[in-house]
């Protein structure tokens, strides 16, 4: 897993001949694959078996969100794919950091656009939400769930599904996203609460929003219904990232361990 299959490599040189004498730079940032640099374009080898209940790491599904999200500027252009393995344009920029209303902005946008079919389907409406979280925890030492406020479905939108700094880069025309392997058609609250939770963002960021930012973002974010929403399902939803968490962490993931307790004080505060 440690370097590029072969069938990317060739890929890659039909590409751009150029290439067969550049360098592999490889990626920091990502927890889940590899990637690497390669002149103006990225490999990203996935590691299937890193899947998790919340996050799964689909390939078909990137190709799919990269093919359809790209033209709308919300995502980087697809170049070529295999079974375990894409490339795609590389975005200049850096990683997100700062201001919190950009991102809401931009979350709008991918939540306004136009449903992809197929993009699996997400737990909707809090009993759905409640039996997916419950679920994931089974085995677990958690805190006890939250009540199920009683919220129904919305009509499913897509979503990001991993919307967390790390994958938020501000690219030449503004914030784009990237690491596409988990969208769906679901509940836009779920994007919400993955980049505004404690404990994900100390992951790739190494700290937590202010309450002044989560507000800030909040703010900025141009539905009103669905920040009403997000902030009844909140509870869940963020009881739903430390169930994640604690799965991480069972499995020897110290990082995760951290992140369980930080999205446990968050729920407790």
């Amino acid at each position: 897993m440690n370097t590029p299959p072969e069938t990317a490599k060739a890929a890659l040189l039909q590409i751009d001949p150029d290439l067969a004498q550049a360098a592999w730079l490889p990626l920091l940032g990502g927890r889940t694959n590899l990637l690497w640099r390669v002149g103006d374009l990225v490999v990203k080898h996935y590691d299937t078996a890193a899947a998790s209940p919340l996050f799964p790491n689909d390939p078909q599904a990137e190709v799919a969100a990269l093919a359809s999200l790209a033209p709308l500027g919300l995502a980087p252009q697809l170049r070529a794919a295999g079974q375990d393995w894409l490339i795609y344009s590389h975005i200049p920029g850096s990683l997100w950091q700062g201001d919190p209303a950009p991102v809401a902005r931009l979350l709008h946008r991918l939540h306004a656009t136009t449903p992809h079919p197929d993009f699996r389907s997400l737990p909707n409406g809090s009993s759905a939400l409640l039996a997916h979280a419950t679920a994931m925890a089974t085995g677990l030492i958690l805190p006890p769930p939250p009540p199920d406020p009683g919220l129904p479905p919305v009509p499913p939108r897509i979503v990001h599904g991993d919307a967390v700094a790390g994958n938020i880069v501000n690219g030449p025309q503004g914030l784009i996203l990237i690491d596409w392997q988990c969208p769906g058609l679901g509940d836009p609250c779920d994007d919400l609460a993955a980049f505004l939770s404690p404990a994900m963002q100390w992951l790739y960021t190494r700290q937590t929003l202010s309450r002044g930012d989560r507000d800030a973002f909040l703010a900025a974010y141009p539905d009103a219904d669905t920040v009403a929403r997000y902030r009844a399902l909140a509870p869940l939803l963020h009881w739903r990232i430390a169930a994640h968490c604690a799965f991480r962490a069972a499995r020897g993931d110290d990082d995760y361990a951290t992140a369980l307790s930080l999205e446990c004080a968050a729920l407790s505060a």
